[in-house]
């Protein structure tokens, strides 16, 4: 049997207190500073560098998705080495095993106990490289994890560090030795992106500037798990009026009732769309969220949780351009602010 395939990149947790908040001009320093660094190695992917913060400040999961080459592992280990917090990155392949995730009891001779040895997902970021080279079952060991911040190991649950956030790529389904994940998987995961090639200028700004030493090399830490967890709160105290409320509601209703839709958004994405709402409120130097936050995000957080019938997939529809669609119809709500 192969040994487990991942290293951590630093091993402690900050015992500092953290702060309940951060001022809104702190906010957007840490912010900006943070996508600069991201920018520095990603050419032509500010977009997904952004969707990437955004994910993490709504205290999400983010999924990579994309053909091999694209940058999927590279904007994962550049979002983390913008924070100085514990990280971990595991190779998904074929033979790995659960416990190789989450951890074991081993016997210990000496003691004549059990003791815990925690696996590669105890810590602050944890990056899956091509998770669904996985089998399922191993994937499905990063469910508890995800959702509930804690591993449980023959009858005792371990808690997980804060922020705690998985970063995981993988290839489309049809490339060769793959699994899907299964919806459940999918459903934890807060946002998918699709990386796409860069236009032209992007990549000859690459070829200029990696062909010798790669730019992720002078990456540097731009903010602490404490700044971080800070920041978060301070997503949390962002403002949503009922009317907004509202109209997130009619837009899973919307995608349950739709003809062409055999499974639609659940409660979980519904809440989780809420969330990332409000992360891109605060990023965009406003204290409540409008309804254009939604639907600038609702694609992002909805797609890949979406499965269309048969006849739609026959017909050349997509998740997107259903989703599209209903937004177009959609009712927007007029009164949004806290002096709506």
């Amino acid at each position: 049997m192969s040994q487990p395939q991942f290293h951590t990149e630093q091993n402690h947790r900050d015992q500092h207190p953290v702060p309940a908040t951060v001022s809104a001009e702190q906010f957007q320093l840490l912010s900006s500073n943070i996508l600069r660094e991201i920018n520095t190695v990603m050419d032509g992917k500010a977009e997904a560098a952004r969707l990437a913060l955004t994910v993490l400040l709504a205290e999400g999961h983010l999924l990579l998705e994309d053909v091999p080459g694209v940058g999927k592992t590279m904007l994962a280990k550049t979002l983390a080495r913008t924070i100085d917090c514990s990280v971990s990155r595991i190779q998904f392949t074929p033979d790995l095993l659960p416990s190789d995730v989450t951890g074991v009891s081993i016997f210990n001779q000496a003691s004549q106990q059990f003791e815990f040895r925690p696996g590669a997902v105890f810590a602050n970021i944890v990056i899956g490289d091509e998770i669904n080279r996985a089998s399922a079952k191993t994937q499905s060991a990063l469910l508890e994890c995800m959702e509930e911040h804690q591993v449980t190991v023959d009858g005792q649950s371990y808690s997980l560090g804060e922020p705690f956030m998985v970063i995981a790529t993988q290839n489309p389904i049809e490339m060769e030795g793959t699994y899907p994940l299964p919806e459940a998987q999918r459903d934890r995961f807060m946002a998918r992106i699709s990386m796409g090639y860069p236009d032209a200028a992007a990549e000859l700004e690459m070829l200029e500037t990696h062909q010798s030493v790669s730019p992720l090399n002078e990456v540097r830490p731009v903010a602490t798990g404490n700044d971080i967890a800070a920041m978060i709160r301070t997503v949390h105290s962002i403002y949503v009026s009922p009317a907004v409320k509202e109209y997130i509601v009619a837009l899973g209703q919307s995608t349950r009732e739709h003809p062409q839709i055999r499974l639609g958004a659940s409660p979980r994405a519904l809440l989780q769309l809420l969330r990332a709402a409000k992360a891109t409120a605060a990023l965009a130097k406003r204290d409540f969220v409008l309804p254009d936050d939604v639907s600038a995000i609702a694609g992002a957080v909805l797609s890949h949780r979406i499965i269309l019938d048969r006849k739609a997939v026959g017909a050349g529809e997509t998740p997107g351009g259903i989703l599209t669609a209903i937004l177009a119809k959609l009712p927007v709500p007029q009164q949004s602010s806290p002096r709506g």
